[in-house]
């Protein structure tokens, strides 16, 4: 693992959010001065998915899919603790935590800021945000974190099944409005593009690498060519999503910076929800550290696309959604920095780390 980490922790790796920054600026100006290169990608959408965006996630999560065995995904059921930390942390705790905290400062901390119509569509964008726990981006973090791939595998698929029945009933209780639809082919596509296709992918390599070449070749060869794949498709991501919103956040800093206030706040207490719970049930690191990010990260696609469907895309709600994309990726690398950080707060996987 030292020779793994050493490797995996190379040029994009070291000065990661440098280049983050970077990436994010870029692709603002992009959107600024060259508005031709986003709207020409944004022609490539299918159910509110762009397939740009969706075919880096998908490099992205690739490489950490080739690490998956079905023998380690059958020993999941082994350890289920961490699987009722995700649960319970992502579906009894993270949507109404995200409505007290975005009520308490969109209503009294920024009350003289926001009117009360706009801070209510607001409060509508974070509940929305809140209530739909991350499917895609998770796996960027798990690998970040060297997350056991198997178990995160398992911790988003059980995510995506509670998805199907419990967000249509979150959103409509806080919302307090009724006949909240899930947009079933931007959540299904999701699931096909994010899981299940790299998972397929992954595990036929892996099957294939291994009878042809043996499992030395695969883990000390094939693999570290890998290492930055992840954190390539990660920095090319951030460059069009800010390409995409460079108007957004020129034309409203105040605002985004309003909403981005409780919803990093949101992220950091959820985190700490589910890491804590996971460090106080002794679960090993590399299981604790992807529970606390999947609860603390979005299914921004969801989100937005509800927002869309709901209230129109150029509504304050939708803005907030977005916002929600925005804030993601510095802070949850900042998440990544701490769970790595921490990891002598748990006890070493059984078969040596």
């Amino acid at each position: 693992m030292a020779t793994e980490t050493k490797q995996g922790i190379g040029f994009f790796q070291r000065y990661l959010t440098l280049w983050v920054a970077l990436c994010m600026v870029a692709g603002v100006l992009i959107g600024r001065f060259l508005p031709g290169i986003p709207q020409f990608l944004n022609r490539f959408e299918y159910a509110n998915v762009s397939i740009p965006i969706a075919i880096l996630i998908w490099l992205m999560i690739y490489p950490m899919m080739l690490k998956v065995d079905f023998q380690s995904i059958r020993d999941v059921g082994k350890n289920p603790k961490g699987l009722f930390v995700t649960w319970v942390t992502n579906w009894l705790i993270k949507p109404f935590t995200m409505f007290g905290i975005a009520w308490f400062f969109f209503y009294v901390v920024f009350r003289s800021l926001i009117p009360a119509d706009l801070a209510k569509d607001y409060l509508s964008g974070a509940i929305l945000l809140g209530a739909a726990p991350c499917t895609a981006m998770v796996f960027v973090w798990s690998h970040l974190t060297r997350g056991n791939p198997a178990y995160t595998v398992v911790q988003v698929a059980t995510n995506d099944l509670i998805i199907l029945v419990a967000f249509t009933p979150i959103v409509a209780l806080l919302l307090g409005i009724g006949g909240v639809t899930i947009p079933w082919d931007t959540l299904l596509l999701s699931v096909a593009l994010f899981v299940v296709l790299p998972l397929a992918g992954g595990v036929a390599t892996r099957v294939q690498m291994i009878r042809k070449k043996g499992e030395a070749y695969f883990t000390r060869t094939f693999l570290p060519k890998w290492n930055n794949v992840t954190v390539a498709g990660l920095l090319l991501t951030l460059v069009i999503i800010f390409s995409f919103q460079g108007n957004v956040i020129l034309s409203n800093p105040l605002h985004i910076v309003l909403i981005a206030v409780p919803l990093t706040l949101q992220t950091f207490l959820i985190f700490f929800i589910a890491y804590l719970a996971g460090r106080a049930l002794k679960l090993p690191h590399d299981v604790a550290a992807p529970a606390g990010m999947i609860g603390a990260s979005n299914f921004f696609e969801l989100a937005v696309a509800v927002a869309i469907s709901l209230f129109g895309a150029k509504s304050p709600v939708a803005l907030a959604t977005i916002v929600g994309v925005l804030v993601e990726v510095p802070v949850m690398l900042t998440l990544v920095k701490i769970a790595n950080r921490t990891t002598h707060w748990f006890p070493a996987r059984e078969n040596g780390r």
